[in-house]
């Protein structure tokens, strides 16, 4: 007797857990690592392939000829001209330069300089890698060049350790700036990787209020109580939207506010003069398209509040709201939006709350068309979702779980 109980309260205690609730959020999490391990070995291969690049050799002499054949063993060639625009047509990820005095200034004891030009066209993890693989490349010729000079008698060595510098210059946007890649990766990537945590944060948070709530006051009875009071219908649907939109906005500002100071964290005088700078009107765009998304995911929270039945069958119900802001955000951590393929940049572009996430980087590239067409997308998809609503609230799904038929 004992034993069929226990068989029984095992089998009670199975189908209470394994649950939708508990089953979904699992599947969602495989979909977010298995799309991570898709961008990281899209990555790798990345890694592994030669990096494509321009060089340009003006120097005939022996050093020159070694640091050159070195490259066209580890990269690919696809151009020897000193053409920022072919390189950039055929994909490539850098010109470089070898003035015609490189061998004769190493051969003299003089510190002899290499010009590489860096073509960044996203911002994004798996674009870094390329860039890093070919700056590799670099190394190992350099170390080819050093192993000649050693070879010779009489020569120093901490000159033999560092026989030219390398002045880089990137073109990004069409922009051409004094520094290497990878700090303007430093840089921009907080825009790329905080913003949408911050984003993910407040939807999370302020749509999960408005769906437990709903969730709530149909357990406790006080919206059926609601309903029967002379009000209307579409005044209950903008309280609950507006008073939690002043919240998660009041959350949006606070949030805003950290992330202002710190950015100015990485803000240097090199940033700067290369006009990568938010303004005050920046922040305030992004928070108007905060603010826009944020309703626009208030009003789609209040059409699946209403099917919930509970607080706990509320609980459920936040799931489709948590896949929405987690998805886009890794996706545009890890990809950047640029480089997406176009479905999946309508896909993205089809979340609203993808929008907030992208504002900054397009604002520092001065994009402001796709951040005010993002705004204007939201504040419509809210505008449909509040008339959902308003259609819902005049049916009986509130208050008996379906819509009864006339």
């Amino acid at each position: 007797m004992s034993s069929k109980m226990l068989l029984n309260i095992i089998k009670k205690e199975i189908r209470e857990l394994l649950t939708p609730a508990t089953i979904l959020p699992v599947i969602l999490m495989f979909i977010i690592f298995a799309g991570m391990g898709n961008f990281f070995g899209e990555a790798k291969e990345k890694a592994q392939a030669k990096p494509k690049i321009g060089l340009a050799c003006y120097d005939n002499g022996s050093i020159a000829s070694i640091f050159v054949k070195t490259l066209e063993e580890k990269c690919k060639i696809i151009t020897k001209n000193e053409s920022i625009e072919e390189v950039k047509e055929k994909e490539g990820i850098a010109l470089i330069k070898i003035p015609s005095n490189f061998s004769s200034n190493i051969e003299n004891f003089s510190i002899a300089k290499i010009e590489i030009y860096w073509i960044v066209k996203e911002i994004g993890i798996a674009n870094t890698i390329s860039l890093e693989s070919l700056r590799k490349k670099v190394e190992e010729a350099k170390k080819e060049v050093i192993n000649y000079v050693l070879s010779k008698k009489g020569i120093n060595a901490s000159f033999a350790s560092e026989p030219f510098t390398l002045e880089e210059k990137t073109i990004f946007k069409e922009k051409e700036i004094n520094m290497p890649p990878s700090f303007l990766f430093q840089f921009l990537s907080t825009q790329s990787t905080t913003i949408p945590i911050i984003v993910m944060i407040i939807i999370l948070t302020s749509g999960g209020m408005v769906i437990t709530s709903m969730g709530m006051e149909k357990e406790n009875k006080t919206l059926e109580t609601l309903l029967t009071l002379p009000i209307k219908r579409r005044t209950i649907i903008a309280g609950k939207i507006i008073g939690a939109a002043i919240v998660g906005f009041i959350i949006a500002i606070i949030y805003l506010a950290g992330f202002s100071y710190y950015i100015q964290s990485f803000s240097t005088e090199r940033i700067v003069l290369t006009g990568f700078k938010l303004s005050i009107v920046d922040y305030f765009i992004i928070a108007l398209s905060l603010f826009s998304a944020l309703l626009a995911g208030l009003a789609i929270c209040i059409v699946i509040g209403s099917f919930a039945k509970n607080y706990k069958s509320a609980q459920t119900l936040t799931l489709p709201i948590s896949a929405l802001a987690i998805i886009p955000m890794f996706v545009i951590m890890f990809k950047g939006y640029a480089s997406l393929p176009f479905t999946l940049k309508a896909i993205i572009f089809a979340i609203p709350f993808s929008h907030p996430m992208m504002a900054p980087s397009f604002l520092l590239m001065n994009e402001y068309g796709i951040v005010f067409a993002g705004i204007a997308y939201s504040l419509i998809f809210a505008i449909i979702c509040i008339a959902i609503a308003a259609y819902i609230f005049k049916t009986d799904l509130l208050l008996v779980g379906r819509i009864r038929n006339k």
